[in-house]
């Protein structure tokens, strides 16, 4: 069974769908800054040495396996040469059914 199979198949589960929606916030960083990353041909150790870390921070950022800080997006944004965008939304506007999107592997 593929992965994004699997996670639709979850979602039927309401405790499951709420805490796979809790960490939309960390799968949204992780989709754009592998696409950002990918744009810019870089690969995770490229982008680490340009920010003076090591790549596992980069790899746990983008399998969303940890929360990053608002100082870590800063400073992967400023790696990438993008700028970081925060928004609060209304709670209604983020009862909204959250995709079964994953983060593709590098």
């Amino acid at each position: 069974m593929r992965l994004k199979d699997y996670v639709e198949k979850k979602m039927t589960d309401p405790a499951f769908a709420q805490a796979y929606a809790e960490l939309e916030p960390e799968f949204q960083i992780a989709r754009q800054v592998i696409a950002l990353r990918l744009q810019q041909g870089l690969t995770q150790e490229q982008l680490a040495r340009k920010m003076g870390t090591n790549r596992s921070s980069i790899s746990r950022l983008e399998s969303a396996a940890a929360r990053p800080s608002l100082g870590l997006v800063r400073r992967v944004a400023e790696a990438l040469g993008a700028q970081v965008e925060i928004r609060l939304l209304p709670a209604e506007a983020g009862r909204q059914r959250p995709q079964a999107s994953l983060p593709a592997a590098d």
